[in-house]
């Protein structure tokens, strides 16, 4: 072989590899490509559904949103159950319904509690009736329409199957009554924080309830509340509530953009949310 004959071969063998490459990287960056937006939808997904289902199962006019700078929070009150309160009791056993003139210590419900175990009891969680979110009936202003933090709950079967007996220790006067006789076991606040600075979406939880909307991981922080990252790389997100009224369900629009390596993705969803208290 002369060196010519050799220097042809490489030189034809370069030009060869280079095709094999062509026809093989591409694939192989488009299936990465791929890849990763098919992780970005699926993160995405994952957050907007996780944000849903707790803005599904918050107290009805309890959730607000704030933005400020780089972050936009969504706060809520989120239910662990709820009922229909006895509004008149019978001429037998007139301590079965709910006193809404003086401080009541117990009173029976008509339509059960649902997903507790009974007899159940706590002095961390909330009874809330009539809570509409204007001042002097809002639930975060923890007065009128919310039992006061430490109160103790106990909740027992009573005597017929659609019955549950309901103590409170200290008594409370609930200032209004629901039209619709409903009241809500509420475990406490729950926020959302996207910040795009930060590229993260995380959900705190296990904070005090209070009347100013927590906008900073380290206001929340400093409450003792409790965090999880919900979603990373979040390019922008928008939280709107648009609340309705009484007779017409409130409506959440949930929009989040993810972004990694050049790729981009961009979800939204609306949540129909029964608003009435």
């Amino acid at each position: 072989m002369t060196l010519i004959e050799l220097v042809v071969t490489i030189a034809v063998g370069s030009v060869v590899v280079a095709f094999m490459a062509l026809f093989i990287v591409m694939p192989m960056l488009s299936y990465a490509s791929q890849t990763r937006r098919a992780t970005l939808v699926d993160s995405a997904d994952s957050a907007l559904r996780y944000i849903a289902r707790d803005v599904r199962s918050a107290l009805p006019n309890s959730v607000r949103v704030t933005t400020s700078g780089s972050v936009t929070a969504l706060e809520l009150l989120a239910t662990i159950d709820g009922a229909r309160y006895q509004a008149n009791g019978p001429l037998g056993n007139p301590a079965l319904s709910l006193d809404f003139t003086a401080a009541d210590a117990a009173f029976a419900t008509t339509v059960p509690f649902t997903q507790l175990s009974l007899p159940w009891t706590s002095s961390s969680a909330y009874l809330v009736i009539y809570n509409v979110g204007i001042p002097g009936a809002s639930a975060y202003q923890m007065a009128n329409v919310i039992t006061p933090a430490g109160t103790t709950i106990t909740i027992a079967a009573g005597a017929s199957a659609n019955q549950d007996l309901v103590t409170l220790s200290p008594a409370f006067q609930f200032k209004y009554g629901s039209p619709g006789n409903r009241v809500y076991l509420v475990s406490g606040p729950v926020s959302y924080l996207c910040d795009t600075a930060a590229g993260t979406l995380t959900r705190y939880s296990g904070y005090s309830i209070s009347g100013t909307q927590p906008v900073s991981a380290a206001t929340l922080a400093a409450a003792g509340a409790t965090s999880g990252v919900v979603a990373a790389g979040v390019a922008s997100c928008s939280f709107t509530f648009n609340a309705g009224t009484a007779q017409r369900n409130a409506l959440a629009t949930l929009e989040l953009q993810l972004s990694n390596a050049g790729e981009s993705v961009q979800l939204l969803h609306e949540v129909q949310v029964v608003n009435e208290p």
